[in-house]
């Protein structure tokens, strides 16, 4: 599995063309708690309209709010209810909608299958330098420096060398520790 992996990895970095512009959320900071991880039950969202808990359902939520609490309650250590509030989105499985999939995943515990969601996300848009960022910081986790030295290098060849995205991964590659947002 792991050289299948790996293989898939090589083959996806050598199939993309290069580009310069990058893609996806490079917000360097942790999320900032709201009520969505200090007053809700896990699983559910703030309304800030309605001031209450709700069901990342609730069609009274848009995506981005939805967005920033799946942000908000990785960085809190739930992926499990970050993936459902994904679930919940409404703009379909987009490039970024992927990349949180992978990260959710890949913090449950579940690396393979949140790289097939890295994977994909890449796919879609090869400029999204989170999603490469995330990607190379589960390689990082999984021993697999030189797959994750060509994510870091993929992300300085499209222009972020001076994002979050490129020093995170960057930082992960020295320290062996990885980012939880």
């Amino acid at each position: 599995m792991r050289d299948t992996m790996r293989l898939s990895a090589i083959l996806l970095l050598t199939a993309l063309p290069f580009a310069a512009n990058a893609a996806g959320s490079d917000d360097s900071n942790p999320p900032t708690p709201t009520e969505t991880t200090t007053e809700c039950k896990e699983g559910l969202v703030w309304d800030e309209k309605t001031k209450a808990c709700v069901a990342p359902e609730d069609a009274r939520l848009d995506n981005d709010t939805r967005f920033k609490a799946v942000r908000e309650l990785a960085y809190a250590g739930q992926p499990e209810a970050a993936l459902r509030v994904l679930a919940a989105m409404t703009e379909g499985e987009t490039d970024r909608v992927l990349t949180y999939k992978g990260f959710a995943h890949r913090k449950a515990g579940r690396i393979e299958e949140g790289m097939a969601y890295y994977n994909a996300a890449l796919t879609q848009n090869p400029d999204n330098l989170l999603a490469r960022s995330y990607m190379g910081q589960g390689l990082v986790e999984m021993g697999e420096m030189d797959l994750a030295r060509l994510q870091r290098d993929e992300i300085r060849a499209r222009g972020g060398e001076a994002t979050w995205a490129f020093a995170s991964l960057d930082r992960a590659l020295r320290s062996g520790q990885t980012w939880s947002y």
